[in-house]
């Protein structure tokens, strides 16, 4: 067979393939849209005060265009559009955006640790945005109104991260293993301060401090979305972008080192840009754990190793977790609003019991 033969046979097989590649990804992206959708409207309709997902519908179009009224000939009171536009809807968001992130924060972490238990809150991320919480909601008061505790939060979170990285400096700690005992430590140091600032603060303060602790979307309004969507966009494209880099780490450091990656560099530099996502997202969320130590693992068995499906596969996956479980907070004991973060410990608990299992 001459080489021209060869060829022709060949460049029908690879337009074949990347067809095929194509298709799936258009699927990907298309189922994703479809159920995101899907579950935003469900998460917006249910709720103490049921509200139909056609008026759902007909109130998010009436607000972002003119004439939907009469394209959904739907009939909706003043009261059901403020519950919608004004509480649910941008509490959805902010759950998809919470999930989004912490998942790929987790996937990330999982990756440049190698430690399959790696997770947000493994350098002390959240024990940092708990102790800011605390300290605004028991002894600075709201002195900048509602922005105080996210802000306090995020500092904390921020102040957390440095202590980690210059711990792990002064400890020599570059390697992946002790730099996850650093930020063990350094969580512990951080929580038993934040016990400290609980007991010498106002008992009658504690439900509030217990709640946000416990994790909670009730900070969420449409002034403030914008600042984790900035974080998520940002930080999340550029770990998306070093998916390469992500791969060769789960190899070995020397793997990595011969590819050409500055191994504790980029390690460092992903510590950073998971703690600024982490940071952001507990600062208007409150501690939500298990999603960055569950949601990673359910993407690689679906979509592989390869990190350049697992990212966004993880924050698909991630936000879409995040609002069931929100959905799941708000109706098991309504009108109460539950906690998230018991829902989501008590399912990626039992989850992980079961995949451990399967495994």
């Amino acid at each position: 067979m001459s080489t021209a033969h060869a060829h022709s046979v060949s460049e029908p097989r690879l337009n074949a393939r990347a067809r095929r590649r194509l298709r799936g990804r258009l699927a990907w992206i298309l189922g994703g849209a479809v159920l995101t959708a899907l579950t935003l409207s469900i998460a917006v309709s249910v709720g103490a005060v049921g509200i139909p997902l056609t008026s759902v519908w007909g109130i998010i179009a009436s607000k972002l265009t003119t004439g939907a009224d009469s394209i959904f000939a739907a009939e909706w009171s003043k009261g059901q559009a403020a519950i919608v536009w004004d509480i649910r809807f941008p509490r959805a968001l902010l759950a998809m955006m919470v999930g989004a992130g912490l998942a790929m924060v987790g996937a990330s972490l999982q990756a440049v640790t190698r430690n399959p238990l790696a997770d947000p809150h493994l350098l002390g991320i959240s024990a940092g945005g708990a102790f800011g919480a605390i300290l605004a909601l028991l002894h600075t008061g709201l002195f900048l109104g509602l922005l105080t505790v996210p802000l306090l939060a995020f500092m904390g979170a921020l102040g957390a991260t440095a202590l980690v990285l210059a711990v792990s400096r002064f400890a020599e700690a570059t390697t992946a293993d002790r730099l996850v005992l650093v930020g063990v430590a350094v969580s512990f140091v951080i929580m038993a301060g934040a016990n400290v600032l609980i007991f010498l603060g106002d008992p009658r303060a504690t439900h509030t401090v217990v709640f946000w602790m416990l994790g909670g979307l009730g900070l969420a309004q449409w002034n403030h979305l914008a600042y984790p969507m900035v974080v998520l966009v940002l930080c999340g494209g550029w770990l998306w972008s070093r998916s390469g880099d992500l791969n060769a780490m789960t190899v070995g450091d020397e793997t990595a080192t011969t590819l050409g990656i500055p191994v504790a560099r980029f390690r460092l530099m992903t510590f950073c840009a998971g703690a600024l996502i982490t940071g952001v997202m507990v600062a208007f969320s409150g501690m939500i754990g298990f999603v960055g130590l569950i949601v990673p693992h359910v993407a690689r068995l679906i979509v592989g190793g390869d990190h350049r499906r697992v990212l966004p596969v993880s924050a698909l996956f991630g936000g879409l977790f995040l609002v069931s479980a929100d959905i799941a907070a708000r109706t098991l004991m309504a009108p109460e609003d539950m906690p998230i973060g018991l829902v989501t410990g008590l399912v990626g608990g039992v989850f992980f019991i079961w995949l451990l299992r399967r495994r």
